[in-house]
This record gives C-alpha cells, structure tokens and sequence, in this order.
C-alpha cells in the first residue's frame, strides 16, 4: 500500500460509530424540546420567558452574543494564522471554519426567537434605517455568513474531486462528492484562480468578522445604560471573542482527534501552540476587563456604583469571580506549564473557557438592564429581577445542541483535515485516475 492511500485513508470522511449515533440521537432531542418550547412561546407570547420591561433581552441575546463570539475563530485561524504563513495551523482551518459557520447560523437564528414576532424580521429589509445599529448587524451577519460559506466550501473542491473516484466512498457520497466538485481538474489555471479566490476571502473575512463584532457591541454602547457606555466595548468585544473561539477550536478538536484517531495530524504541538495562543489571547482580555471596570470605577457615578457593586460584591459577585477567575485568570497559570498544555489538560481548559465566555456575556446583558440610570419605581416586584424561563433554557440548550450538531453532521461528511494542502505540504503527488480506483 502506497503513501497516497495511507494518506487518503486516514484523511477520508469516517463512518460513525455507536458512541457517535449515541451522540447524534442526543443532540436530535434537545433540538427537538428547544422546538417544542418555541412553539409555545409562539403561541402564548414572550410572557412564556422571564423577560419583562426591564430584563427585555434575557439570555437569549446573551447566548446570541456567544454565538457571534464562537464565529471569530473562523478569521483566527482560517485567516490571521493562514496569512502569517504559519503551517502547523493547516489541521485545524477546516475545524475552525466549521465551527465559524455553524456559531454564526445559529447566532441569526437566536435573534429571530428573541423576537415575539418573527414575521416582522422582513421589516429590516423593507423599512430599515442605515441610522440604526442593529441594519448595521443584520448587514454585517448576513456578509460574514457568505464569505465564511465560500471560505468553508472552496477549499473543499480540491479534496471533493480526490474523494469523488476513491471507493472507500459510498455510491452516493462518491455522486454527491462529483457534483461538489464541480469539475475540478486541478490544471494550472483552475489552481492559479483557486489561490486567488481563497487569500481573496481570507483577507476579505478579516475586517468583516471584526466589523460583526465591533457592530454588535456598539449595540450596547450606543445604549445610555450604566455598564455599557463605554468606548471600550468594541476591542473588548473583540478580545472576547478570540478567546471564546480559541477555547471552543481545542474542545472540538481533541474530539476529532480522539474519535478519528487523527493524532498523526492533530499532534501534541499543536495543542502546545493552541495554549500558547490562548494564554496570550487570555491575557489580553484581562487587559479589556481591567480597563472596562477601573475607568467606571474611577468615575463611582451613582449608578455605575451600583451597578459595579452587584458584580463585585453583590447578587452577582459569585457568578462574576467565578468567570474571572476560572474562565480567564487560572487558564493562563495551568497553560503557563508545559504539562498543562498537553491534550488532555487542553481539552478541560478549553470547556472551562467557553462554559466562562457564555456567563461572561450573561453578566454583560443582564446585570445592566436590571440597573438603569433611572430607579424602578412603581412596578411590580418582580420586574426588578429576572430569571429565565424553562421555554428560554429549552431554546438556547437547544441551539447549543443544533450548533453543535451542525459541526457534527460536517464533520462526518467533508474530510476534517484539508487533503489536498496536506499533500501539497508534505510533496505527495496525486494518483492518475486509475490508481485512485484500486482502494
């Protein structure tokens, strides 16, 4: 057996196994629960959820902000790293990609469920002002979902016109690969327009993807509440979301790794540099949250007074240190030693880290609203609090599991490490078409 089918085996999209059904079926019911809960709150309304006047975005607009926060580790990677010529990230840009498409999917899906009438979504497009921050999200999500779409699929064709004659295929898989490939002959001029097209996004991808996040913060920022008025917001935002995405990039692929056996490709360097990144990109955000939290600090308005009090030492306190602490401050010390930047280590780290970047954005939306510039005076009682719902848990546990179920399904069908970069890397020329049929 030569080195190309060794290669092409290991490389080639794998069959599930008992444990992945198991999974697969898992994630099928929480979906399905978070749909039931859905057409409750369609039927009966938002007063399904514990939203109120004050508390009027809840934890879906924080699970929203997670999603767009996830996405970035598709510019990250796929982009940032790629473009510094750093080849050791090559294993992990199609993972990262995928996790990019489906975080940013289910982020536009997550704001059509905090609206109590989602058919007015079509409003946007037909009465929507230019003047309005959230024109300026819908334009930036919609942008950056195409150009990581094409970012994702066109590095593909190269590899779905290997695997459309290899016959560890299924008959099917093999039609579907053909028609995927759209007739990729791998010519000099085919390849000339394919170099063009990917470092055309890549490059393209960057601005966008901070512009989603930056956007989005200006969501809050631009809204006179003690918390978020704040210049800040956008490089903080930002800063966030590398490391929400880092954290979620080590989960999935130690996963991968572990279940593909893929340990030939996705090796302990990886996971050392992956630390090493994540330790800077910690270490940064720590920075933003210094500088987000002195500055009010310093100026001790009233209602910043109050409004820091509840996170520091209030009914938030706990919630709070415990994101500070375990999802930024003791990932940098663990992934400071060698030891804890091995796979295993990694893998609990990178849970720690994104289970700590969903609460952060918990307690950016929530604490605020509950604590406007303005007292609450004569309402009832239990506006002055919010707890959410078991129709918003449902929903939101449901589009973690459809997000995660979306990187599932992809990653069970399109090839998790890149071929054909793989072989152009390592030198190994492709097979004429009548060795490609002997598997």
């Amino acid at each position: 057996m030569t080195p190309y089918y060794i290669t092409l085996k290991e490389l080639s999209p794998k069959h599930f196994g008992l444990k992945a059904k198991i999974w697969v079926f898992s994630l099928v019911i929480l979906v399905l629960i978070g749909l039931y809960a859905y057409v409750q709150q369609l039927r009966f309304g938002l007063g399904e959820t514990g939203m109120r006047d004050y508390a009027f975005w809840g934890i879906y607009i924080s699970n929203f902000v997670f999603f767009v926060a996830i996405s970035l580790v598709g510019s990250l990677i796929s982009a940032i790293l790629k473009l510094s010529g750093a080849k050791w990230s090559t294993p992990l840009t199609r993972i990262s990609e995928i996790i990019a498409v489906a975080s940013i999917l289910m982020a536009g899906l997550i704001i059509i469920v905090d609206m109590g009438r989602p058919e007015r979504l079509f409003n946007l497009f037909i009465h929507g002002r230019l003047q309005s921050p959230i024109i300026w999200d819908v334009i930036v999500i919609s942008t950056y979902l195409f150009i990581s779409l094409l970012l994702l699929y066109i590095p593909l064709i190269p590899d779905f016109a290997i695997l459309k004659d290899w016959k560890g295929s299924s008959p099917l898989q093999r039609r579907w690969y053909r028609r995927l490939a759209i007739n990729w002959k791998g010519n000099k001029e085919q390849r000339r327009l394919f170099n063009i097209s990917v470092r055309t996004l890549t490059i393209l991808i960057i601005p966008v993807a901070f512009g989603i996040h930056t956007v989005t913060s200006w969501l809050f920022a631009t809204t006179y509440r003690p918390g978020w008025d704040s210049t800040n917001f956008g490089p903080y935002f930002i800063a966030g979301a590398f490391v929400a995405g880092t954290g979620a990039v080590i989960a999935v692929m130690y996963v991968v790794r572990s279940a593909y056996k893929l340990k030939k490709y996705i090796t302990d360097k990886h996971f050392d540099y992956m630390g090493k990144l994540l330790v800077m990109l910690c270490a940064i955000y720590v920075y933003f949250n210094i500088n987000e939290y002195l500055v009010p600090a310093y100026k001790s308005s009233h209602a910043e007074k109050e409004h820091l009090f509840q996170l520091f030492t209030g009914h938030y306190s706990a919630m709070f240190w415990l994101v500070i602490v375990g999802g930024l401050l003791l990932p940098i010390v663990v992934l400071l030693f060698k030891k804890g930047r091995k796979p295993l280590p990694m893998f609990i780290i990178g849970l720690v880290v994104v289970i700590g970047a969903w609460w952060k954005r918990y307690i950016i939306v929530t604490p605020t609203l509950l604590h406007p510039f303005v007292p609450m005076q004569g309402v009832p009682e239990s506006w002055h609090t919010y707890y959410a719902s078991w129709v918003e848990w449902a929903i939101v546990i449901g589009s973690v599991a459809m997000a995660a179920l979306i990187i599932t399904l992809l990653l069970r069908y399109v090839p998790i490490i890149p071929i054909q970069e793989t072989w152009d890397e390592n030198q190994i020329s492709i097979p004429d078409k009548s060795d490609s049929d002997e598997s």
